[in-house]
């Protein structure tokens, strides 16, 4: 029985790659879509449970005696702030798709060893995005204290629903998206875009670069902040390029070994 051989793919032309975004897209619009669903049922309890304690517990260490809840200014404030929160909420829990749909939309630009790697990039995709926010979360309340403590002992603090959910959902997606960083330096390694070489020397750069990114993507601005989440980046800097320096040994491997 004589089997064919199987044809190698052949390059997506332009108007296929827009095709295919065209798709990811869609399907990651409806994933966030459905997942904002949820947000919208659970709006109550992550309210109650999640976002407000860090509060409550900041006006206690502040030894401010008031009750602890946001306050409404707009007749639109209540609805506009369950919508951005339920958004919030289907974009995280929409993250593994999101990042499926990334893998396969990048996938035509490596090699038939590199796609192996589809399962652990979500993975580790899910893992950081989840461990970036829940940084972000054990050190808002620091950076909230920090914030209210620096406008004076005459500042009263009494924030809105837009202003105080916005700042907490938005930090830690903000965190989550940041953890992200490692994932795409050994993406662009496997690409050859850039080598664990040119990571290697671009360092001094690197870390000034760090820096700025996590001050213009931390929405509070505090240093407690800018700390929790430039180091850790640095720290996946460093991972990023013995990540790479392994794919490239494995690399050179398997091309002598088929030589």
């Amino acid at each position: 029985m004589r089997f064919k051989k199987r044809r190698p793919a052949q390059p997506l032309a332009f108007w296929d790659h827009v095709a295919e975004l065209r798709v990811r897209l869609i399907t990651s619009l409806l994933a966030i879509g459905l997942a904002s669903v949820l947000g919208l049922l659970l709006y109550n309890w992550l309210l109650d449970n999640i976002f407000l304690p860090p509060y409550c517990r900041v006006l206690d260490s502040q030894g401010i005696d008031r009750a602890c809840t946001l306050v409404i200014t707009e007749p639109l404030d209540g609805f506009k702030t369950r919508i951005r929160v339920a958004i919030y909420v289907g974009i995280v829990l929409s993250m593994p798709l999101l990042l499926w749909n990334l893998w396969r939309f990048v996938t035509p630009a490596l090699d038939r060893r590199e796609k192996r790697y589809a399962i652990p990039f979500v993975l580790s995709g899910v893992l950081l995005f989840s461990c970036g926010a829940l940084v972000a979360y054990a050190t808002f309340e620091r950076a909230l204290e920090f914030l209210i403590s620096f406008g004076g002992d005459s500042v009263d603090p009494l924030f809105s629903p837009g202003a105080y959910l916005g700042l907490i959902t938005y930090m830690m997606i903000a965190f989550g998206v940041g953890f992200e960083f490692p994932i795409l330096l050994v993406f662009l390694q496997m690409a050859g875009v850039v080598t664990p070489r040119q990571l290697s020397r671009s360092r001094r750069y690197s870390i000034v670069g760090i820096v700025v990114v996590a001050a213009v993507i931390t929405p509070s601005g505090d240093p407690v902040s800018l700390a929790a989440l430039s180091l850790p980046m640095y720290i996946f800097f460093e991972l990023s390029i013995l990540v790479g320096l392994m794919l490239q040994r494995a690399k050179r491997r398997n091309a002598e070994l088929s030589s």
